[in-house]
């Protein structure tokens, strides 16, 4: 093989393990919202559509139109980039183990930009409920339950709730939430923390929430379509030498963007933490 069909092979494999290793691992929250890909342009546009309302109609009269309301809701694209040097001595191109490390780490960078970008499309939901000088309990999770019921967020299998560590540990004292007796052995959170399902909705431990100045971790109960999450460029990876560094730069970059749709179907939980 010639030196230049591993210097190929190097970059191909590597360019894949970014994309898998984002793919697995990079993003928790991109699949739990609507999204859109191979965006052309700096914005795009998701459409928020308003209650339909079924009504009579007299023999052979026209049938009449729901008159859905349709509101355009902008969501404006970003590029961002995560790079890094690695030098020709570390013998990256053969040593597999290294190779993932550093894959793994410019992809975990970018998902962690993708869930920050859903997390402030989130932040911007005015929906508030329970009382933010206690953390996640009951009467808490009773409220925004109540909330998304009360706007007929649909129950459908659809609805996540992303909370703080902190938050998960609170609702690990609520026997509805912890006990087998009320949610039956396969659904325990005990088997795995990175989600559980309760009430209908799929609950997920996230690091990367708001935690505002005043102590408030900010959680969100939500249904998919009401958050967008748009895609000019998938993660992406370019390998280039600098012969003057004796070094490969790599650079990982995507171009995406996130935006709130529709206000009703997000209930934030504002929860005190230390």
């Amino acid at each position: 093989m010639a030196a230049n069909d591993v210097e190929l092979s190097f970059i191909r494999h590597f360019q894949a393990e970014v994309h898998l290793a984002y793919q697995r691992q990079g993003s928790k929250l991109r699949q739990t919202v609507r999204s859109k890909g191979s965006i052309v342009g700096a914005t795009t546009t998701f459409q928020k559509v308003g209650k339909g309302e079924a009504s009579t109609k007299a023999r052979h009269g026209m049938v009449p139109t729901m008159t859905l309301d349709h509101e355009p809701v902008e969501c404006r694209l970003y590029d961002y980039y995560a790079g890094d040097w690695v030098d020709a001595m570390d013998e990256l191109k053969t040593n597999i183990a290294e190779r993932d490390v550093v894959a793994a780490a410019g992809a975990y960078a970018l998902g962690r930009k993708t869930d920050e970008l859903i997390v402030a499309a989130l932040d911007t939901s005015a929906n508030l409920v329970g009382d933010d000088t206690l953390g996640l309990d009951k009467a808490k999770v009773l409220a925004a339950f109540e909330s998304l019921g009360e706007a007929d967020v649909p129950d459908d299998g659809e609805r996540y709730a992303v909370i703080g560590w902190k938050q998960w540990s609170d609702l690990l004292s609520i026997q509805e939430f912890a006990n087998a007796d009320y949610v039956g052995k396969d659904e325990l959170p005990w088997k795995g923390t990175q989600a559980k399902r309760w009430l209908g909705t799929l609950w997920i431990p996230h690091s990367g929430l708001t935690k505002t100045a005043a102590g408030k971790r900010l959680c969100h109960w939500y249904h998919k379509s009401s958050v967008g999450h748009a895609s000019g460029s998938d993660v992406k990876t370019d390998i280039t030498w600098h012969g003057d560094r004796a070094a490969h730069f790599v650079n990982n970059m995507m171009s995406q963007g996130a935006c709130l749709i529709d206000v009703t179907g997000v209930a934030t939980m504002p929860c005190a933490e230390a």
